[in-house]
């Protein structure tokens, strides 16, 4: 089977491979996602009780304080951020956070990426060439 190629924007550069969690519900990472263990807290998300650290994030967009772009940078030395977040739309608390924090990260795919993927899908996120690869 050939790899699906879905081109992006680059946000943030870096490269990474490995499984997707994907929700169509926007996230905060400021009360929304426990930067020490990386499962969501926020019990009215669809996320509710799973972990994010070391995944491919998929999600419509971020939302919340700007202190999110802290608890990412905060992931990241603790080691429990995703390994990559793939955005359709990026704002500037998750972008800044993924910045600060090194994690590669991709938005405004040029396919449906929230009906394309399904959890456990794995997946390669080439921010720097602005491609992700289904495999």
């Amino acid at each position: 089977m050939q790899k699906q190629v879905i081109n992006c924007r680059k946000i943030s550069k870096g490269h990474a491979r490995g499984e997707v969690i994907v929700t169509k519900d926007s996230i905060s990472f400021l009360g929304g996602v426990d930067p020490k263990t990386g499962v969501i807290i926020d019990s009215q998300h669809e996320l509710y009780g799973k972990k994010i650290s070391g995944k491919i994030l998929v999600i419509p967009s971020g939302k919340g304080s700007t202190v999110g772009s802290y608890v990412i940078f905060q992931m990241a030395k603790n080691k429990t951020a995703p390994s990559a977040i793939i955005s359709l739309k990026a704002e500037p608390i998750i972008a800044t956070g993924a910045i600060m924090a090194e994690i590669p990260m991709v938005d405004q795919p040029d396919a449906d990426i929230l009906n394309i993927l399904k959890e456990g899908d794995i997946v390669e996120v080439d921010a720097d060439s602005g491609i992700i690869k289904i495999n």
